[in-house]
């Protein structure tokens, strides 16, 4: 049977924090939204797979991470989308680096019908209404953070609760890809 999931950028703990508190406040003044109990993350791409395919799929990214370098991402702007959705977002040079690692899991991952996002952020809510999005924009209205983008999260969504929990970490090693050596015959 497949299950879903997903392969997101976690930012550090204390940037998680702040996310969770930015989402309890919101909510104090607009009551539920969608996204609420999520824990914060950049996603890079959702898919459903089966118990076998998924340890195929892991050493898929295992071996990508090998060759990823970790790189410094600031997020200092908040914006939203016309779909309702409230976020943080990175700088202009951490959004292309944040688009080059995902496009590499993009590229290089072999999964059918994988739902690939393209534009990274840090969702706070999502399909807010334009009230509570007003409200958000009014309650939020500056950020500055920053961290170093040096792993990727696979999360499985669990039936039961709703939501996606972490089953595997993998951290960027910074190996440059061998390249084929030309050889001569003697």
């Amino acid at each position: 049977m497949e299950k879903l999931y997903s392969l997101v950028i976690h930012p550090p703990e204390t940037i998680l924090t702040l996310v969770k508190s930015m989402k309890e406040e919101l909510a104090s003044k607009v009551g539920w939204f969608h996204s609420k109990n999520s824990v914060g993350h950049i996603t890079i791409c959702e898919f459903r797979a089966t118990d076998a395919a998924i340890e195929t799929i892991k050493n898929q990214i295992s071996r990508l991470c090998d060759t990823l370098t970790p790189v410094e991402v600031y997020l200092n702007e908040l914006g939203s989308f016309p779909n309702g959705a409230f976020f943080i977002a990175p700088d202009s040079d951490s959004k292309s680096n944040l688009k080059y690692i995902m496009k590499q899991f993009h590229k290089s991952l072999r999964i059918q019908n994988m739902l690939k996002s393209d534009n990274p952020h840090l969702s706070i809510a999502r399909k807010l209404s334009p009230e509570n999005l007003a409200q958000a924009n009014h309650l939020f209205t500056s950020i500055d953070l920053n961290f170093v983008c040096d792993s990727v999260v696979l999360r499985k969504f669990d039936e039961n609760i709703k939501q996606f929990f972490v089953t595997d970490t993998f951290d960027f090693k910074d190996n440059p890809q061998p390249k084929p050596i030309q050889g001569t015959l003697f």
